[in-house]
């Protein structure tokens, strides 16, 4: 029988080997003591993840929005489409180091990873599902019971255990493999212009955006026109304060390069379009980030070198890193195992 030292010691290994950012990423505000990872547990959410058994028809799955090969975002259109093909009213965001994410959504109405898979679960325009309904489809199929006992030493399918799977799968989704992390890394070096860009970036993007993550993931007003047709104005949408009009959840600037479109509506395709705006269009307002208030200066080789700089954010390993991608061992062969007295195959 192992002493706690022992057993503190295997938690910590295989924590390691599940979730082992770099040593110059700040300390995540996710509280792994709360929900301490476990493969099985990351296995049970990466599944669930990809089956579109969580939505009403049974055709969305988590990864209908949030494709792996986008940076666990969507990219062929503006704003997420449900079931029904109902279209919604934000762009799907890229999911990568959440475990430093203190808020989710674009307004924030989610404070905590381990409940937010249950708003697009129950949103009306997304999965449209209820969450007793979901247990009682999961408990049908003989893919899942063994799955949870594994995980979570009980058969029973529940759905707490069901949304910390799901935050399980989603918390190892680390990216730092990009070439900037290999210049962190001492692993090799900016060119000139792209040096020359990280000089710019410092200068005009780095208070939203700062390295390593990219973002504060705080919220902002940077200067988008109201869509005068969503009309969608951000976190005052949960506060009811005005004083948090048009604010949004600042994104991550890694991978951008996959997770066109931008913005929380997907008005730009391309990476030209948010420069254009951050230097030309501009609307100023009450809220209006402060960082903003006089514009972006930039010239045409400005922009530029600053782009080649953001090139280094884009991180290859992840977005195809097959550990994260969808489990054709058991979805493919959930048919199969259905009919295997419910082994898992």
């Amino acid at each position: 029988m192992m002493c706690c030292c022992m057993v503190f010691a295997v938690a910590c290994r295989t924590m390691s080997h599940l979730f082992s950012p770099p040593s110059y990423f700040p300390p995540p505000h996710y509280d792994f003591k709360q929900n301490p990872l476990d493969k099985d547990k990351v296995l049970l959410g990466r599944i669930l993840f990809y089956d579109p058994i969580l939505s009403q028809d049974n055709t969305i799955s988590c990864a209908s929005c949030h494709s792996p090969y986008n940076s666990f975002a969507h990219t062929d259109h503006a704003l997420s489409h449900g079931i029904g093909d109902k279209i919604g009213t934000r762009n799907a965001p890229a999911l990568l180091n959440l475990a430093w994410h203190e808020r989710f959504m674009w307004d924030g109405a989610i404070h905590h990873l381990d409940m937010q898979a249950l708003a697009p679960i129950t949103h009306p325009l997304e999965m449209a599902e209820s969450m007793p309904n979901v247990v009682k489809k999961l408990e049908k199929e003989a893919l899942y019971p063994p799955l949870f006992k594994k995980a979570f030493g009980d058969s029973t399918v529940t759905g707490e255990n069901l949304l910390k799977a799901l935050a399980q799968f989603q918390l190892t989704l680390v990216s730092n493999q990009a070439k900037f992390d290999s210049v962190m890394r001492k692993q090799s070096h900016f060119t000139e212009q792209e040096q020359h860009g990280y000089v710019l970036f410092d200068q005009h993007c780095s208070t939203c955006h700062p390295p390593p993550l990219f973002s504060t993931y705080q919220f902002a007003n940077n200067g988008l026109p109201l869509d005068t047709v969503l009309k969608d104005y951000g976190k005052m949408k949960i506060t009811q304060n005005h004083a948090d009009s048009l604010l949004f959840k600042i994104p991550t600037l890694r991978n951008w390069e996959y997770t066109a479109p931008y913005m929380h509506d997907g008005r730009f395709q391309k990476i030209q379009q948010v420069l254009q705006h951050y230097t030309k269009n501009i609307q100023k307002s009450a809220t209006l980030s402060k960082e903003l208030q006089n514009g972006v200066v930039l010239s045409a080789n400005e922009k530029i070198d600053l782009i080649a700089f953001l090139l280094t954010l884009n991180d290859r390993h992840f977005v195809f890193n097959p550990a994260v991608a969808f489990p054709k061992t058991y979805l493919l062969d959930k048919k199969n195992s259905s009919s295997s007295n419910g082994e898992v195959q």
